[in-house]
């Protein structure tokens, strides 16, 4: 054996001469390779003016003076490069990336890799301890995207764990957000770091977020069950109004003890709530109502109200008082069914921008002094979306008024009884219009004016003629009004 096993060293035999030679071979190398610092590991050729001394790790496709020598020490000794191939295990420093590489026996990488993954405890700037296994101490900490994204996670082994954020002062804490014992995630807070106060809290399960201490409310309606901020609707939800129920009630039974007193109890509770998508109905029981709703207020996300009496009987469920119906302001969306609308003055009034659907089973049943149904004001309008009928006489039956609209298609209205309309079946001014194509009007005997539409309103049958509309004076058009 000539060399030595590790680094190649070359021994001095007994019978050579110039023994020196051999002596200056093996320090050269030794200078080489102890406390190996490299200029640079990227390099793929020799660098043009190098110093003696100066050692590089050869970069992949070697070319030049350093062809095939890839990974291997490139030392620049006595006007020559003298290459030295790594074994696994070697160590070097390169200065211009001021790193640690290490050899594992077929490239050079960083020396921390297998020091840090995995790694029992890491401090940057600090102790880590068997608690914090992971601790920084300095002014931030960057957690920076790679490919557009970044998420940071934090895991929990089950729901009855912990996976959170603490916040802390002088290591107290004060605030804490994530899913504490639950899978709920929620903040709370702490003056001292040991009683806690649930500030918030969202559910998993349904996403509705409740306030456990509540707010400081400055409106009735803003209060709600459990103490939402709004509840949110996970299905349909029907409120019940009965003679022997209670405004201290849910309103969510058809019984004395769960069933509210008033209708106006039931809207409060309806525009309250976060309908989502599903619908909202207020079922009323058979019987004289003598206050019927009157809604100023609209469902969040301008959702219809459906407002239902007896379906099969809606003469069984009567909504009387001076005005039946009253819906007012825009996004004030109200559907009525089952119902009989026996108003004194008005059977439905809908006025500022709201929207009123008839729908099945509705009976205009009194004579209201002013019309059975009026719309009053830019953007009002009634949608009649079912059949009908009239029992009772007004002065008007439609009632359209300024810039309002009253819509009813392909409908069947039925007349009964001895019917006077003083002022006219169908009235218009203003603007306003009403539409009725396609639409008949039978039974009963009708008297009075068939219509009448003034001040640039517009009455359209569809070119249905002068007695589309039932009665026994001849309609008029006065001061712009048009009739088709």
């Amino acid at each position: 054996m000539d060399q030595s096993e590790n680094l190649s060293l070359p021994y001095i035999m007994p019978s050579q001469a110039q023994k020196h030679v051999t002596h200056n071979e093996a320090i050269r190398t030794l200078d080489a390779l102890v406390q190996l610092a490299v200029l640079d590991r990227h390099l793929a050729s020799p660098p043009i003016s190098p110093s003696d001394g100066d050692r590089y790790i050869v970069a992949a496709a070697a070319s030049g003076a350093w062809t095939a020598r890839e990974g291997q020490v490139a030392a620049w000794q006595d006007g020559a490069w003298v290459f030295l191939a790594p074994r696994p295990g070697w160590l070097a420093f390169v200065a211009d990336e001021a790193r640690m590489v290490a050899f594992d026996g077929a490239a050079w990488i960083d020396a921390a890799v297998h020091s840090l993954n995995p790694a029992p405890r890491v401090g940057v700037n600090t102790t880590a301890d068997d608690t914090n296994r992971l601790a920084v101490r300095s002014p931030a900490s960057l957690f920076d995207q790679e490919s557009g994204d970044h998420r940071l996670k934090v895991n929990k082994a089950a729901p009855g764990d912990t996976a959170s954020v603490l916040f802390q002062t002088g290591y107290s804490g004060r605030a804490e957000f994530g899913l504490a014992g639950n899978d709920d995630w929620s903040v709370k807070v702490s003056a001292d770091g040991s009683a806690w106060v649930e500030a918030l809290r969202a559910e998993a399960a349904t996403g509705r977020v409740l306030l456990p201490t509540a707010l400081p409310l400055v409106h009735p309606e803003q209060v709600v069950t459990r103490r939402h901020v709004r509840e949110v609707l996970a299905a349909d939800r029907t409120y019940y109004v009965r003679a022997d129920g209670s405004d201290s009630n849910d309103g969510l039974a058809d019984s004395a003890g769960g069933a509210f007193l008033t209708i106006a109890k039931a809207v409060a509770a309806a525009v309250a709530i976060d309908p989502s998508t599903y619908n909202v109905t207020i079922q009323l029981q058979d019987g004289t109502w003598t206050v019927g709703p009157s809604i100023a207020t609209p469902m969040l996300n301008n959702k219809p109200l459906t407002l239902r009496g007896n379906l099969s009987t809606p003469a069984s469920c009567v909504i009387a008082g001076a005005t039946s119906v009253s819906a007012s302001g825009a996004g004030v969306s109200l559907n009525l069914a089952g119902l009989s609308l026996n108003g004194t003055l008005l059977g439905i009034n809908c006025s500022a921008g709201a929207t009123v659907g008839i729908g099945a089973a509705i009976v205009f049943g009194a004579a209201s002094s002013q019309a059975h149904m009026r719309t009053n004001g830019p953007g009002s309008t009634i949608n009649v979306n079912a059949d009908y009928a009239i029992n009772a006489a007004s002065p008007r039956h439609f009632y359209a008024s300024p810039n309002g609209f009253i819509n009813c298609f392909n409908r069947t209205v039925t007349l009964s009884g001895t019917l006077n309309f003083s002022s006219a079946f169908a009235f218009a001014d203003r603007g306003a219009l009403i539409s009725t194509n396609a639409s008949t009007f039978t039974g009963g005997t009708v008297t009075g004016k068939r219509y009448e539409a003034q001040t640039n309103a517009v009455i359209y049958t569809g070119g249905a003629g002068a007695s589309h509309y039932p009665g026994s004076i001849a309609g008029t058009t006065a001061t712009g009004g048009q009739y088709g």
